[in-house]
């Protein structure tokens, strides 16, 4: 048979189900537990001769969420999680425990950075933050203890790519493993695992969904750490719920054709943006793909602009939280995902207050590009 392409992965990854009734689309199996006719159905589950107990410790619409996206990252495995930051905690705990080590690239999500800076850290995990552009800066933060190298495919907000099988090349020649975040870049631009990453998280509110009504993440990667990833996620119960799983399952089939989409007018925006003379900086990665290579863009507003007054000339733009809806919004890192960050930190990763966060939806990109340069124009000081 032929090998499935991207596209035709994310409709036919997994494989046909064997019910009953044949319905077409996975029905939601919106129950708390399962049924069984007599004990010795039920202590043949813990014998390892049934599929489901109990909703938090395993349910069909969850299993088929992972399954879907390990098969487009081209991962063997794959658990469904409650969020993106269960996913990433899970992915976490599957390596380390207390008294070891990470590595972690400084310019990670403002959430991400919390739990490995603070959180982790209350439980015997300890965090070094470095700037992984410099690979003699990742060596030589590497301690006896060190277990896990930690990034993102592109960073978040300010859309650094991250040089994959370069890390990927050090953790191995140092016995590390490497988790990498790609919810901005998303499988359909990039699929870590292919390059050598153990384990892959997505903050699957975003891309994967793609429809800004859920909440729930994706640990996909080497099976091993996979089964491991998913006995945290049963015991500290992270699980997402099926009728979740099942929105984010049906928002995944469409990722490509909306990928395409965004990936472009982001480009285009990126391009129109940096062309004007109120707009001190353009974060885009133009370098790896003409067509567009993401939908986020980040901007830094020139001192001749004025930052509150822009946020509130942006007309049919939503200002949110959060990013990769099919709508156009924008948010503001330094007072929502960074809020957290030291400022030290903020101000050395360049998180300041004309920073703005772009997620660049499915709107026709002429529309896009005037909604954001009306806006530069009615906030000039």
């Amino acid at each position: 048979m032929l090998a499935k392409r991207f596209e035709t992965k994310l409709i036919h990854s997994v494989k046909k189900g064997n019910l009953p009734i044949r319905s077409k689309v996975t029905p939601i199996y919106q129950t708390s537990a399962f049924t069984f006719d007599n004990l010795e159905e039920l202590e043949g589950y813990f014998q390892g001769e049934g599929n489901y107990l109990y909703s938090r410790t395993g349910n069909p619409n969850p299993d088929e969420l992972g399954q879907m996206v390990a098969a487009v990252e081209g991962a063997p495995a794959g658990i469904a999680t409650s969020s993106g930051l269960s996913a990433i905690l899970a992915g976490i705990l599957s390596v380390v425990k207390s008294g070891d080590h990470i590595v972690a690239a400084d310019d990670v999500y403002g959430g991400s950075f919390h739990l490995l800076h603070e959180e982790l850290k209350q439980f015997g995990v300890e965090t070094t933050f470095v700037s992984f552009g410099d690979l003699d800066q990742i060596e030589k933060a590497i301690q006896p203890n060190t277990k896990m190298l930690y990034t993102e495919s592109i960073t978040n907000p300010l859309l650094r790519v991250e040089n994959l099988p370069a890390v990927v090349e050090l953790a191995k020649r140092n016995h590390l493993i490497t988790v990498v975040d790609n919810t901005f870049a998303t499988p359909f631009h990039c699929n870590p695992y292919e390059v050598g990453v153990e384990l892959v998280v997505h903050s699957a509110t975003k891309y994967i969904g793609g429809h800004s009504d859920i909440t729930a993440g994706v640990v996909v990667g080497r099976e091993d750490l996979v089964e491991k990833a998913r006995a945290k996620v049963t015991n500290l119960g992270a699980n997402v719920s099926p009728f979740e799983a099942w929105l984010t399952t049906r928002g995944l089939k469409t990722l490509a054709i909306r990928m395409q989409v965004q990936s472009s007018n982001a480009r285009k925006l990126a391009d129109a943006l940096r062309n004007n003379p109120n707009i001190a900086r353009v974060y885009y990665p133009f370098e790896e793909d003409a067509t567009g290579f993401g939908a986020m863009v980040s901007i830094e507003l020139a001192k001749t602009v004025d930052v509150s007054q822009f946020f509130r000339s942006i007309g049919w733009v939503k200002i949110v939280p959060t990013l990769a809806g099919i709508e156009t919004t924008v948010s503001h890192p330094l007072k929502t995902s960074h809020r957290a960050l030291p400022q030290k930190a903020q101000e050395a990763l360049g998180i300041t207050n004309e920073l703005v966060r772009i997620s660049v939806g499915i709107e026709h990109y002429e529309d896009i590009i005037s909604i954001f340069e009306q806006a530069i124009e009615k906030s000039l000081k």
